[in-house]
């Protein structure tokens, strides 16, 4: 009996317990985010976390937190929703321990997991649906005060990011309809009246509680009516106005795009070639090379000084003894000279008898071709 109390005095002094740390996080933080540090909190060495093997005992929750011995910090391992960790339990809070060995110590830590609004609100009813239509039939008896329908709508977040908060954003007849802003509820606020239209939309918007604020928009189409037959003779067409309307609202942003587009490429095209033409004028304006003039094929001169090309310059020699000389013929590249001035006769006639000369072979004259 003596040695076994001996023996557990002696067990309880080796499980020390050093105490219990608690930290508060929000969630959604990132992968390798700073929890805290725990040798710092506890007043340890980082010797003592890496010679007494430090380990976590987490349980289920050991694929979000993790220790790093080197530094002694806790850091977050994979990101923490606190929707799917705790549902609508409140406070939400994580609890594990660090055990030590040599000696043997134990840490117990509590991690609380404060909530984000990271959700907007859900809307329950009335359901939205794509293709049918659902309307809420309000009789033109109805008195001021009488209750259409009610909006219900849910936020899974918790505290103060769950309260939501009802507004009327649009309606068709404004002043026939009004939403309680704490529970959702649409009334008439006036006495319905033969000219109030058959079909009523109104567009709620359900808002949270939480910075920055959430928020989700529900469609309820009313019905004003006596009988069902009229209701459904107003609203066949219902939803292919909305259609309709969506298909035009598609088409008109996808026309003013294009437009946009073209408009913004023709003004580049123009200031590009702008630039262009200016970049060519500044370089031949500053460039020292000599201005050459171009002249039109078959150009000929018809001022009365001849009707060859300008292109060709012919000089006509005379010699002492033409059998004795060489002659070298030079010919346009073309045959065919029109002169259209009629005072250009004389010019005809000589350049005749040039040619006759030339096709003589006792003709002494020589003649050089320069280009």
């Amino acid at each position: 009996m003596r040695r076994q109390v001996l023996l557990f005095f002696s067990m309880l002094s080796l499980c020390f317990v050093l105490g219990q740390v608690s930290y508060s996080i929000p969630e959604e933080m990132p992968k390798g985010s700073l929890i805290g540090n725990i040798a710092q909190d506890l007043g340890l060495d980082l010797k003592r976390l890496k010679t007494g093997k430090a380990r976590l005992h987490v349980g289920n929750s050991a694929k979000y937190i993790e220790l790093n011995e080197e530094k002694g910090v806790l850091l977050i391992k994979e990101r923490m929703d606190r929707e799917a960790l705790c549902k609508q339990t409140n406070p939400c809070a994580l609890h594990f321990q660090i055990i030590l060995e040599n000696p043997i110590d134990n840490v117990t830590v509590k991690i609380l997991i404060q909530d984000q609004n990271d959700n907007p609100p859900q809307v329950l009813y009335p359901v939205q649906t794509g293709g049918s239509l659902v309307a809420e039939m309000v009789p033109r008896s109805a008195d001021v005060g009488y209750l259409v329908t009610k909006v219900v709508a849910v936020d899974v977040d918790s505290g103060q990011n769950a309260w939501l908060s009802y507004k009327l954003q649009k309606a068709t007849e404004r002043a026939l309809f009004e939403v309680g802003l704490q529970n959702g509820e649409i009334r008439t606020i006036r006495q319905v009246t033969d000219k109030d239209a058959v079909k009523q939309r109104l567009t709620v918007i359900v808002e949270d509680n939480g910075q920055p604020s959430r928020s989700a928009t529900v469609i309820v189409n009313v019905a004003v009516a006596d009988s069902f037959p009229e209701v459904l003779s107003e609203f066949t067409d219902f939803t292919h106005d909305k259609e309709y309307n969506d298909n035009l609202t598609f088409y008109l942003v996808l026309a003013l795009a294009v437009v946009s587009f073209l408009f913004i490429t023709c003004l580049v095209v123009i200031i590009s070639v702008k630039i262009y033409r200016w970049r060519q004028s500044r370089i031949l304006y500053h460039s020292n090379l000599p201005v050459i003039p171009y002249y039109p094929p078959r150009y000929s001169d018809t001022l009365g000084t001849g009707t060859l090309q300008h292109v060709y310059n012919y000089e006509v020699c005379r010699t002492t003894d033409s059998r004795k000389s060489d002659c070298k013929f030079g010919r346009a590249g073309s045959q065919n000279v029109l002169i259209m001035d009629p005072s250009s006769t004389g010019t005809m006639q000589r350049i005749q008898s040039e040619k006759n000369i030339l096709d003589d072979p006792d003709s002494p004259l020589e003649v050089r071709n320069v280009i």
